[in-house]
Order: C-alpha cells, then sequence, then structure tokens
C-alpha cells in the first residue's frame, strides 16, 4: 500500500500514465482548454439549451426537427475530433476508447427523440475522464482548501483576464483579493458562532476564474469530482498494489461567480449536478429565469430592478429622449435590454440609438461611438451598461471631441462610484448619474483584512502576489528571478499604513453570500438532524435540491442590517444608492449620494448639479414642449418627437395633439388654452359714426320744429294758405319722423326700439312722398283737365288730398303690421358680421333682427312712391312757378334721386366690410336726413324767408276763377315755346289768335 504523497500507476483499458497530485486531486492536461471552449461554443451557438434542452411544442414540422439533427450530428462529431486533439499531448496514452464510441453513437442516433438525456450521460462520461485529462497538464490549477464538515466552494476573479494564449493576466487587488478575504473572513466569523451550525465546520475550496467564462467553466470541473463514480479497479502502484485515494471533498454549494457571463456557464455545469449556487455580483437578469438557472441565487438585486431605477431617474428628471450604451456580453447586453423592454412597456421614453461597444474595439472605434451619438444630438441623456474600461474610452473620447458637458450619463453598478473610470476625464464626467446597490462598509472586516500579513495568511496561495502589487516591492520566492528594479518586500508593510486602501464595494455581498448559505445548512440541519452533533447521516451528502429549497427559504439580517432574502427566482430585493459626481469643490470633487432606490424612487433634485455648477436639469428630449396654443404632429415611428403647429384663426388646443373651432359665440384665448365670450358691441353715441347722423338729425329737427311754428303761427297767411296747409303739415310731420329715425338706428337695440324702427323706418319717407306725390299728382291733373275743358277734375279738394295722402300711407302701415305678424320684432348678436382673421378682433354686435333685405323691402315702398313722385314733377315742369309747387317738388326729387343713388353703392359697397354695420347705419342714416333736408329746404325754406323777412308779397292777391287760371297757364306755355324757337333760329310770322 502506498501512501497518499506517492504517485499510482494507473493501468487503465481507455489510458496510461495518468497522475494525480499528492491531495489525490486531478490535474488537467493539455486540450481540456480546447474541449471545454468547444463546449462554450456549442453552448453559446446553440443557446444555453444545448446544456439544458427544453422541451419544444409537438406540433414543429419535421423539416426543422431534421434540421436540428443534423446540426447536433455536427456538434457531437467536432465534439470527438476535439477530445482526440486533447489527447495528444506529450507522454500521453489517451485512445478514444470503442465503448465511448459506441455510446456517443447509440446517444447521437437517440438525439431526436430524448436527446436531452443522453447529453446529460455525455457530460457524465465527459468528467468522468477528468482524472485521465488531468494526468496531461503540466500545471496544476491553483486553488484554496480549507478543511472543514462541510466544503462550499468559491469563484473569485484573483486575476484579470490575460492576453491572447494566456488565460491568466494581473492580479486584480480589490474585486479580487477584497472578495476572496470577505468569503475567509465570513467563515471564520461562522465557524467562531456558537449559533450558527454548532459543531459544524465549514470548508472552503476557493478557485480563480481569471474573469474569464471558458476558463471559469474549466475550473468548475474541480466541484463535481466528488459526484462521479470512478471505476479504479484496474489501477496499481508499482508494487503491484491498490492506491489509497483520497476522497476528493464534496461541495454542496457554490459563493460566485463574479461577472455575469462567468456565472451562465458555471451555472450550466451545477445545475446538472444539483449544486446551488449564490452570486455576490452577477446582476444579469437571464440569470432570472428559473427554468433555465433554478440552481442560481444571488444576494444583488438583478438589472432588471437596476432598469427600473435607471428608468426613474430617467423620468424624473423629465428625460423622454435617449441613447444606450452597452459593452458587448451578458452585463452590458441584458442591461440595455432590460431597460429597453421596461421603457417600452411604461412608455413615455423613446430611445435614439442603441449602441454596442465590441469586446475588442477597433482603433477609433470609441471617436464613431461618439459620431453616432452625436447624430441624434437632442438625446443628450446616455444610458451605460460597461465595464471599466470602456467607460474611460467613452469619456476620452467625448473629451477629445470637445464634448464636455453636452453628454449627461446614467451608468449602471459597474461605474457605480468608482474613481477609476473617471480618472483625468472628471470635467466630462461631471453631472454624471449612477446607481449601486445599497451596501455599507463592514468595520469588522477592515479590522481583519488590514491586520493581514505574510505571516498569518499563507492559507490564502495568492496573498503574496497580492502584496507584491500592492506595496510596489517583490519578494525573493524559489524559481523567481529577483527584479532589481523594485525593492525588496520586508515583510514589516501593513495594509493602509503604507498603501491605500479602500473597503471594495461587494465585500458585503461576498459575506451575505456565504451567511446565506450557512443559514440554510443551518436550518437543514435542525430539520434533518434535530439535536445531533454534527453532521448526520441524513444530511452526508447534502442533497442539494433539498438545500435551495432551504436557501431560498432564508431571511435574516445581513452583514450591513438589512434584509437578505431571496424571490421565487432566487433574487435579492432591489436596493440601491443613487450617486451623482460633482465638482462643486474644485479641490476634493467627488460622488454625492443623492437618493435611494427601493422599489419606488427618492430622489434630492435639490442637491443635483451639473457642468458648470448649474443647478437646473439640463434637458434631453426629441422635441421640446410646445407654446401654448400649438398642437403636436408626431413623427411617424418616433412617440417622443413632434413638431409643432399653431391653432389659427378661431381654434383652440383641445388637446395636446387636436386643434378645435370656439363655439360660434366664443372666440379663443390669447394662448389658444381655452375659449372665451366674443364681446359685445353696439353703435355707441359717442362714436364718430354716431356723431354726424346726430347732427345733421339734431339741426334738421330744429329746422322742421321752426317751420312747423312758422306755419301754425302764420296759419291764415296766404303763403300758407296757398301752399296746401293740410298736406304741408303732413309732409312736415313726415320730414320731422325722417330726423327721428336717427336716433333710433343708434339707440341701444331693444324689442321696443326694434319695433318702432320697423315701424318708423319707412314710415316717415312714405309719410313725406305720399304728401308730395299727391301734390303732384293734383297739379299734373288739373292742368292736363284745363287742356281739354274748362271743368276741374275731381278729388282735388284739400280734403279728398288728405285721404288719398291717408290710402298711400296705410299701405305701408299695414306691411308694417303684417311683417310685426310674422317675424316679431327682437334682437340679436351678429357673430358673423364682425369676425375678422385675427379674432382679437372679433366683436358680437348687438342689433336688430333687420337684415339688408328686411331693410330695403321696408324702404322699398317710399321708393316707389319717390320714383312716381318724380315722374309727376317732370310731367308739370311746364307750369308757371307764380301758379304752384310743381318745379320746387321736381327740384326736391331729382336731388333725393341723386342722394338714394349714391347711398345704393355706399351701403351694399360695404358688406364685407369689418366695420360693416357702422357705416351702413350711417349711410341710411345720414342720406335720410339728406332726404328731408332736401325737401325741407326746397319747398317751406323759401316760404319761411318770405313770411318772416318780406311779410309785404305775404298778401291776398286777386281772386281768379279756374278757366283764368287755366288761359293764363296755357298762354304762359306757349308764350314760352315761342321764346324757345327763336332761340332755335327756327321762328317765323304767324297770325295772332288769340
Amino acid at each position: 500500500m502506498h501512501t497518499a504523497g506517492e504517485i499510482p500507476e494507473k493501468r487503465s483499458p481507455y489510458v496510461s500514465g495518468a497522475q494525480w497530485d499528492s491531495n489525490g486531486n486531478n490535474r488537467w492536461p493539455k486540450g481540456t482548454k480546447s474541449l471545454v471552449e468547444m463546449l462554450y461554443k456549442m453552448g453559446k451557438n446553440r443557446g444555453t439549451s444545448w446544456l439544458f434542452p427544453r422541451r419544444r411544442p409537438a406540433n414543429k414540422n419535421r423539416r426543422r426537427k431534421t434540421l436540428q439533427m443534423k446540426q447536433r450530428t455536427r456538434y457531437t462529431a467536432q465534439l470527438i475530433n476535439c477530445i482526440k486533439k486533447g489527447a495528444k499531448g506529450r507522454r500521453s496514452g489517451l485512445v478514444l476508447s470503442v465503448p465511448l464510441l459506441v455510446i456517443i453513437m447509440i446517444s447521437e442516433a437517440c438525439l431526436l427523440f430524448n436527446y436531452h438525456r443522453w447529453l446529460h450521460v455525455l457530460w457524465v462520461l465527459l468528467v468522468g475522464l477528468s482524472p485521465v485529462l488531468l494526468a496531461q497538464q503540466d500545471i496544476q490549477p491553483q486553488s484554496i482548501k480549507i478543511e472543514g464538515d462541510i466544503t462550499l466552494g468559491g469563484l473569485f476573479p484573483v486575476h484579470s483576464r490575460g492576453p491572447a494564449g494566456i488565460p491568466c493576466g494581473e492580479i486584480k487587488r480589490e474585486k479580487g483579493i477584497h472578495r476572496l478575504e470577505a468569503m475567509l473572513y465570513a467563515l471564520d466569523q461562522i465557524n467562531s458562532d456558537p449559533d450558527l451550525l454548532p459543531n459544524i465546520t465549514l470548508g472552503a475550496r476557493i478557485l480563480d476564474t481569471c474573469s474569464r467564462d471558458t476558463y471559469a467553466l474549466e475550473q468548475s470541473l474541480t466541484f463535481v469530482q466528488a459526484l462521479i463514480q470512478k471505476d479504479n479497479s484496474d489501477v496499481r502502484c508499482s508494487n503491484g498494489e491498490p492506491p489509497i485515494i483520497p476522497k476528493p471533498e464534496r461541495v454542496v454549494g457554490v459563493i460566485g461567480a463574479s461577472g455575469s457571463s462567468v456565472s451562465i456557464m458555471v451555472a450550466n455545469v451545477l445545475r446538472l449536478f444539483a449544486i446551488p449556487q449564490i452570486s455576490y455580483a452577477s446582476t444579469a437578469p437571464e440569470l432570472s429565469d428559473n427554468s433555465r438557472y433554478e440552481f442560481f441565487s444571488r444576494v444583488v438585486p438583478p438589472d432588471s430592478y437596476q432598469a427600473q431605477a435607471m428608468l426613474d431617474i430617467v423620468k424624473a428628471m423629465g428625460w423622454n429622449y435617449v441613447s444606450t450604451l452597452a459593452s458587448e456580453g451578458n452585463y452590458g447586453e441584458s442591461g440595455v435590454d432590460a431597460f429597453v423592454q421596461i421603457s417600452r412597456e411604461a412608455g413615455g421614453l423613446c430611445i435614439a440609438q442603441t449602441i454596442k461597444i465590441p469586446r475588442e474595439p477597433r482603433r477609433g472605434e470609441f471617436d464613431k461611438i461618439i459620431k453616432r451619438l452625436m447624430e441624434t444630438s437632442n438625446a443628450r441623456g446616455v444610458i451605460i451598461f460597461a465595464n471599466e474600461d470602456d467607460i474611460k474610452r467613452v469619456l476620452q473620447a467625448a473629451k477629445k471631441a470637445n464634448l464636455t458637458g453636452h453628454f449627461l450619463f446614467v451608468g449602471s453598478d459597474s461605474w457605480g462610484a468608482k474613481s477609476s473610470p473617471i480618472e483625468d476625464q472628471e470635467e466630462v464626467a461631471e453631472g454624471a448619474v449612477t446607481i449601486l446597490p445599497k451596501r455599507a462598509s463592514i468595520d469588522g472586516f477592515d479590522q481583519y483584512f488590514t491586520s493581514r500579513s505574510l505571516e498569518n495568511n499563507r492559507r490564502n496561495i495568492w496573498f503574496a502576489e497580492f502584496w507584491e502589487d500592492d506595496f510596489k516591492c517583490k519578494l525573493t520566492r524559489p524559481g523567481i528571478k529577483y527584479d532589481p528594479d523594485r525593492r525588496k518586500c520586508t515583510g514589516d508593510e501593513r495594509i493602509s499604513r503604507d498603501s491605500q486602501y479602500e473597503q471594495e464595494g461587494k465585500v458585503q455581498f461576498v459575506i451575505d453570500a456565504v451567511y446565506a448559505m450557512a443559514h440554510a445548512l443551518h436550518m437543514m440541519h435542525m430539520d434533518l438532524c434535530p439535536g445531533s452533533m454534527g453532521v448526520c447521516e441524513k444530511m452526508d451528502p447534502v442533497e442539494g435540491r433539498m438545500l435551495l429549497q432551504y436557501i431560498h427559504s432564508v431571511n435574516f439580517n445581513g452583514s450591513a442590517g438589512t434584509a437578505v432574502m431571496f424571490n421565487e427566482n432566487g433574487d435579492a430585493p432591489g436596493r440601491y444608492d443613487i450617486f451623482q459626481y460633482q465638482m462643486s469643490n474644485i479641490s476634493n470633487p467627488g460622488y454625492r449620494v443623492i437618493g435611494q432606490w427601493t422599489n419606488h424612487l427618492r430622489l434630492n433634485l435639490e442637491e443635483m448639479q451639473w457642468s458648470g455648477g448649474d443647478r437646473k436639469i439640463p434637458e434631453s428630449v426629441c422635441s421640446f414642449p410646445c407654446e401654448p396654443g400649438e398642437r403636436k404632429k408626431m413623427v411617424k415611428g418616433v412617440p417622443c418627437c413632434w413638431h409643432c403647429e399653431l391653432c389659427d384663426g378661431y381654434q383652440f388646443l383641445l388637446d395636446e395633439f387636436t386643434c378645435d373651432m370656439c363655439p360660434f359665440d366664443k372666440r379663443p384665448l390669447k394662448n389658444r388654452t381655452g375659449c372665451r365670450p366674443t364681446p359685445i358691441i353696439k353703435l355707441e353715441w359717442s362714436s364718430p359714426w354716431a356723431i354726424i347722423p346726430v347732427f345733421l338729425a339734431i339741426l334738421g329737427i330744429l329746422a322742421t320744429t321752426g317751420v312747423i311754428a312758422t306755419f301754425v303761427r302764420f296759419n291764415d297767411t296766404p303763403i300758407v294758405r296757398a301752399s296746401g296747409r293740410e298736406l304741408s303739415y303732413v309732409l312736415l310731420t313726415g320730414i320731422f319722423l325722417i330726423y327721428v329715425i336717427t336716433f333710433l338706428m343708434i339707440a341701444e337695440p331693444s324689442v321696443g326700439v326694434c319695433a318702432i324702427r320697423r315701424l318708423l323706418l319707412g314710415l316717415g319717407m312714405c309719410i313725406s312722398y305720399a304728401a308730395m306725390l299727391t301734390k303732384t299728382n293734383r297739379i299734373y291733373r288739373i292742368f292736363e283737365q284745363g287742356k281739354k275743358s274748362v271743368t276741374p277734375p275731381k278729388f282735388i279738394s284739400p280734403t279728398s288730398q288728405l285721404i288719398i295722402t291717408f290710402i298711400l300711407i296705410s299701405v305701408q302701415l299695414l306691411g308694417v303690421f303684417i311683417w310685426f305678424g310674422v317675424v316679431p320684432p327682437h334682437t340679436t348678436i351678429d357673430y358673423e358680421e364682425l369676425k375678422p382673421p385675427n379674432p382679437e378682433f372679433a366683436r358680437g354686435i348687438l342689433k336688430c333682427d333687420m337684415s339688408d333685405l328686411s331693410l330695403i323691402l321696408c324702404l322699398s315702398y317710399s321708393i316707389v312712391l319717390m320714383i312716381t313722385c318724380t315722374v309727376y314733377a317732370i310731367k308739370s315742369r311746364g307750369v308757371p312757378e307764380t301758379f304752384n309747387e310743381a318745379k320746387p317738388i321736381g327740384f326736391t326729387m331729382y336731388t333725393t334721386c341723386i342722394i338714394w343713388l349714391a347711398f345704393v353703392p355706399i351701403f351694399f359697397g360695404t358688406a364685407q366690410s369689418t366695420e360693416k354695420m357702422f357705416i351702413q347705419t350711417t349711410t341710411l342714416t345720414v342720406s335720410m336726413s339728406l332726404s328731408a333736408t332736401v325737401s325741407l329746404g326746397m319747398l317751406y325754406i323759401p316760404k319761411v324767408y318770405v313770411i318772416i323777412f318780406h311779410p309785404e308779397q305775404n298778401v291776398q292777391k286777386r281772386k281768379r276763377s279756374f278757366k283764368a287760371v287755366v288761359q293764363a297757364a296755357t298762354v304762359s306755355t306757349r308764350l314760352s315755346q315761342k321764346v324757345n324757337d327763336k332761340q332755335n333760329g327756327e321762328s317765323k310770322m304767324e297770325p295772332d289768335r288769340s
């Protein structure tokens, strides 16, 4: 028998020359990396369903199944070639056995029906080959091994990703060593706690992922070795005895990993073997899919919460148009996808551009990104899910393009409150709003970590490398060439005293993840091993699916005092601190907490500060808000972009997208946000349009009153009697009413005023022209009758003349009263008459309900009388003026006709004027006053002049008979004709027959 330190000889029918290390751990052979990368590519090309096939609906067509079978056959062939290639190493005797080939081929034949089961078997076979494959590896994978009753796995990015061909790069002090030491610190605290897992010691197997998903997948196979049954019956030592091989520790749960892409790859493997996993930093929303990652949990909230918090921040700042920027990979792309999806569901936010930063950006790539962002320059807000290096290079490109202060960044937790992404780019980063899962600095960890040294921390195999990097010195180690350019480490250096130290942000979550696993094991132990000291048989081994149930049911206060719990998807509740990078203090710029998010946003907008110290929140909108009275005309396909169009004319803004007409009696407000009543106006007495007609009417009334008074005073004098007293008084009454109508036309309309206006508008003229028509008709009939006989015509007495006049007047009155019956007088407000294009000048006009047509009809009868009177005046023009009033009446009618001929074009030509009512009212009243004045001046002013100033002429002349009057008029007419003939040169001698 050999001890564990001896190297046994393997005599396997499959391989020869395999090796183990002194701890019994497998050593990875050459070619394993290519195998894992092949599996990774197959999983990536097919999606994670290659490792975790999901049942497809039964109704898929046969063609798709055939294509799937061909694809799986190709993948299997590639896998076999990869295994063969991996076996061809130095001192390798690995030959793919016939039985394994038979299993693979049989599984390929069954893939069409139940291929996922065979893939699981194939995975087990491949992992089962790990003892064989490990024998060919020249370099042993480094790990931290801590003994315990129950072993937890740990995955940490101790090193950064190496350049091409090298898996690991430089050591990561904060994200790597700080987090790893946080797990060791938590294990120490739990193992020393008498109330948590009493009499049970937690151990650990901690591995380095080197920040690379394929390398992490390779390393994670270490956790599943103990779950694979190996046949060592043919393995013999050199003396022929079977070897003593220590049983690999069984990992019951894994703490990690950090990056989301790493966690996704590892979760695919751990799920196959039902090993629960709790991550302290992976936030990709994809990991919330319980059907694909059922054994994955995390103590940090997923990016879907982060995306919701970022969306709430954007909306709180009033932005509705932003661009997104993501690093290629699970974290960046999933974060942006979640943000876009949530914003689409919430509405009110548009994505201008979605830009992806390649994994390996070319030279000038970031300058192109800035140019693309400037294509939508209004989208100043940039939502960024990117790693630190990409963030820094984006800021550098923005600074290079002289766009400092233009872009307003909202960064995810990968930016958080870190100083490295903004180093030397502070001016560009000023005002950036970032979020970080709510955290607290753990004082106990600070005391623990700052007390670590090379002497008391030998369990951390990477601590010496951290020591050299942290203190910028070099340790003397076997096999390491001394570098004379670096000082030698003394070992007396102390963290925080001789180097800068600030607790890494995820330390709290690493501790909470370890405690969550411990609490789940504690509850499981209490249920399965009540009263038992240590691990009982029911927990040996720990059943992974049962442990997962206990993990999901934990609820305790974590290291920061906040509750640690998981929902049905294994996600922790969302709790974020919101930071803004401010430079208010030039000597000490930094991040300032401006709010929190715990399922809802609490943001202190007053504490925000932007470029140049401005307190006003900059705008990131596609289109600025429309001015009052402008509607939005949306841009097709972009709901946050619009053009503003003014509601014109009498329209008002019904809603933000629609203009509508105001009601007929209203006009829009000045800002067109509503309607207001249209002012109502009427012709005022103080208006210039009223002053002139009123002045003429007053003069006319005074003159008419004077004439009437004179006639009454000298009623029995010859002139008054000769003028026909009865008809003169009637005619003067009509003239008086014509002047009076001016006041009714200007007075404020009412039912009474409108009724009187209808009555008197045509009545005054009707009375005047009826009296004059009666007079001219009487004269015409007398002299026409005298030419035929000496018998006077009928109805020439004063009484007959009055009767005829009143009959003519009664026709007008009859028409007016019929009008009263058909359309009762009433007032109306005309909103259409004074409605110019500019609604500010719109007015409603209060007036009587008399249209232009009804007004003309009202005056039409008087116009007929006037025309008839004019005709008789023309016929009676030959009568000597010493005998009658025919010629003054003729001149009156000629002048009146001229006045009314001028009235028509003025009245109707102003129908489209904005001051139509005023012009027409003034024109009508002035025309009527002028007509009355002409009548008064031609017929009565000369008589009044003679009566008053030449009373000697107002005497009784010799009374002549009707026959004498007619003969005298006839002689006078003939003499007038002879005079005219002589003037025309046509005179000739005729005998006197008189």
